[in-house]
């Protein structure tokens, strides 16, 4: 159903002359028939397009088929990742609320929250992945929403979703779910309590690194009304152009992930059994210390692994120099495989003693697994490993021949 529903979700070919991939309507705004029915337009009372910033057919298609996906009762497409999140705390938030999060988070997100927010009189309080008597703790009379990320970025901790889902249901708060790692096709939040879940469209639903846009989906209409109104104002809405692309690469989301995660699996599996890493985090792991939490809530486990070598920072700088088939860039979710140092990268941004508590150490490389053939993905890692343990021993007998 998953396939069908990513294939079919948001295209009804009768209302594109019969096109059976959705139209690219490139215009800016739309002509009415008549007065009376651009005034009806205008007031609520007729759905047809007025504008693109306010409503687009390739747009519209796109939020269906995302909003299917998530069982949602609809979605808001935007301009980049962080406007969807950009959008849920804007449309949610106002001057003296607080809002409570978990970390490991996005540094984008974190720093949005944390540091934009306070500017305009939001409070913030973060609390680790793993606990939810922590998250609980930290709701206050003044918290307007609880936000989480899971699978986090970069350490793949989990939140059990819906354990804080019935926490922010008991605060009479909105839980909302930044969805991104795993995707719908392995983890829709809203069944498991959720109120808004929001990704970056640019990973997995687009897959292939050649857009950037988001979206946000909601369970109720009332929220789905605020989310839209905020991203129409602030102007944070998506082109028709970035919908297209990001709508065509949904209609093979079930085999990309498939592909992608059979080869996470087993590449995590190898470097766990190899001597030059020291540990491997991926929620497909048993040693994963919520691989259970895992099975419960998604229906895989993605295609990000989290690992650092027993040589520290230096080897994995070097891991990733030498490197030849597998790209070294940030970001996920697109069809080739990507390599990169969080703490120097995607966190670099974030103090140093915060990334060491949040578990992201200074040799923590993260690996976005593609959908190459396996044995070319285990042919480069290996050779990369073996040329970074080589450098790691010429240094250290390099310098103890200096001192």
């Amino acid at each position: 159903m998953k396939n069908t529903t990513a294939i079919h979700a948001g295209l009804d070919p009768l209302a594109h002359r019969g096109a059976v991939s959705v139209p690219i309507y490139q215009t800016s705004t739309f002509a009415f028939p008549s007065a009376e029915e651009g005034a009806a337009r205008f007031a609520g009372e007729s759905d047809g397009p007025i504008y693109t910033r306010m409503g687009n057919p390739t747009v519209q298609a796109l939020e269906e088929a995302v909003s299917a996906l998530e069982q949602g009762c609809g979605a808001v497409a935007t301009a980049t990742g962080m406007a969807a999140v950009s959008t849920v705390l804007l449309a949610l938030l106002r001057a003296g609320d607080h809002v409570v999060s978990t970390r490991p988070l996005y540094g984008s997100s974190a720093r949005l929250i944390d540091e934009r927010l306070a500017r305009f009189g939001v409070t913030s309080t973060f609390v680790p992945s793993n606990d939810l008597e922590a998250l609980q703790r930290a709701v206050r009379p003044e918290t307007r929403l609880i936000y989480i990320e899971t699978p986090a970025n970069p350490t793949l901790d989990l939140v059990d979703v819906a354990g804080a889902a019935a926490i922010a249901r008991h605060a009479g708060i909105p839980l909302v779910v930044d969805n991104t790692f795993a995707g719908p096709y392995l983890q829709r939040p809203i069944e498991l309590g959720a109120e808004v879940v929001l990704h970056s469209a640019t990973k997995s639903l687009n897959g292939h690194s050649d857009v950037i846009a988001g979206v946000v989906v909601a369970a109720s209409p009332l929220v789905l009304r605020a989310l839209r109104d905020t991203a129409i104002t602030f102007g944070l809405t998506i082109d028709p152009h970035q919908a297209w692309l990001v709508l065509r690469g949904i209609r093979t989301l079930g085999m990309r992930v498939e592909r992608s995660q059979a080869n996470a699996i087993s590449l995590a599996t190898w470097l766990e059994r190899h001597p030059a890493v020291a540990w491997v985090r991926y929620p497909g792991l048993p040693s994963h210390p919520q691989f259970e939490l895992a099975r419960q809530q998604m229906s895989g486990p993605g295609s990000v692994i989290s690992f650092e070598l027993r040589d520290g920072e230096e080897a994995g700088r070097m891991l990733m120099n030498s490197v030849r088939l597998i790209t070294l860039a940030v970001s996920l979710g697109g069809v080739e495989s990507l390599i990169e140092h969080p703490a120097s990268m995607t966190h670099k941004g974030i103090p140093e003693a915060q990334r060491r508590e949040e578990g992201v150490t200074p040799g923590l490389v993260r690996l976005a697994v593609g959908c190459e053939d396996l044995d070319d993905l285990l042919a480069d890692l290996g050779q990369a490993l073996d040329e970074a343990s080589v450098v790691k021993v010429r240094v250290n007998v390099r310098g103890a021949t200096e001192r």
